[in-house]
């Protein structure tokens, strides 16, 4: 490849990567203007005054959205809520990965082709009988009905599967050699390898859970259970076009997005690529 296209794919890239950074940039810069600035006429990426063109940054919009929302609590339940739903989607899905892959059992590719047409249900068709299922089970406005429900995924049982079909046999029959059992194998070998894949899903789990409103705007009735999604849309009711609050909220709420990002990134770059290799 000669130096003029690799240029060009550069650029492409830049641009793309442009595209995609700008909106962030400027819900920073607007959440820490006045509210009256943020109305002003075409795009600005600083925290400018209208008047005087000079940066004029303030933090107020912060302190006022953390006063007018019960901010810590709705931040420890959505913390709660994604961090536990994360951990539970890790080990099921893992474990019925697991045995799609490496145990024989009457019906199994009946029973997985089964769950993956299920992929082409939306969420909206089976929600309110969910609801019905969470309220008879004693989980209604819950932060656990929240959890339970979206412990497993479809999904995640695919992508966790096609990554232990290519981890070598040859390893788990060594270990049952030695004595392991079933679970030992899963835990100590399957588990420990299946890292890259573990990684990718447990950021899309967590940043799934995080970020999910629907849900939770079914289940949840009392104030004390709001996640933070519940919470911003609570305040675009209340306080109508105050929209520097909402800049603000959701620019804290995707704070542990970004820190989770950059702690994992070299296991999804990792799982990313040996997924291109094997396919």
């Amino acid at each position: 490849m000669d130096k003029i296209s690799k240029l060009f794919i550069y650029l492409v890239l830049i641009s793309f990567a442009a595209i995609m950074v700008l909106p962030f940039i400027w819900m920073l810069s607007a959440s820490l203007r006045q509210p009256q600035d943020i109305y002003t006429s075409g795009v600005k990426l600083l925290p400018l005054d209208p008047n005087t063109g000079k940066i004029s940054a303030t933090l107020n919009n912060y302190r006022e959205v953390t006063t007018q929302l019960p901010f810590g609590r709705m931040f420890l339940n959505s913390l709660f809520v994604a961090v536990v739903a994360t951990a539970c989607n890790l080990f099921f899905n893992a474990l019925a990965a697991y045995a799609f892959a490496r145990i024989n059992f009457p019906f199994k590719e009946k029973i997985f082709s089964l769950m993956l047409a299920s992929l082409m249900i939306p969420f909206y068709v089976i929600m309110i009988p969910l609801v019905f299922i969470t309220k008879n089970l004693g989980m209604y406005d819950s932060l656990w009905g929240l959890i339970i429900p979206v412990s497993m995924s479809v999904y995640n049982v695919f992508l966790i599967r096609q990554f232990i079909v290519g981890i070598p046999i040859e390893l788990e029959e060594a270990a049952t050699l030695d004595g392991c059992s079933r679970f030992r194998i899963f835990w100590s070998i399957i588990m420990p390898l299946s890292k890259p894949v573990l990684a990718v899903v447990g950021i899309f789990t967590f940043m799934f859970n995080w970020n999910n409103f629907t849900w939770p705007l079914v289940l949840i009735i009392s104030r004390n259970n709001f996640t933070l999604p519940l919470g911003l849309g609570a305040l675009m009711t209340q306080s109508g076009s105050k929209y520097h609050l909402l800049l603000a909220g959701a620019t804290i709420t995707i704070i542990p997005m970004v820190i989770i990002f950059l702690i994992m990134q070299k296991y999804i770059i990792k799982g990313i690529t040996m997924g291109a290799v094997k396919g």
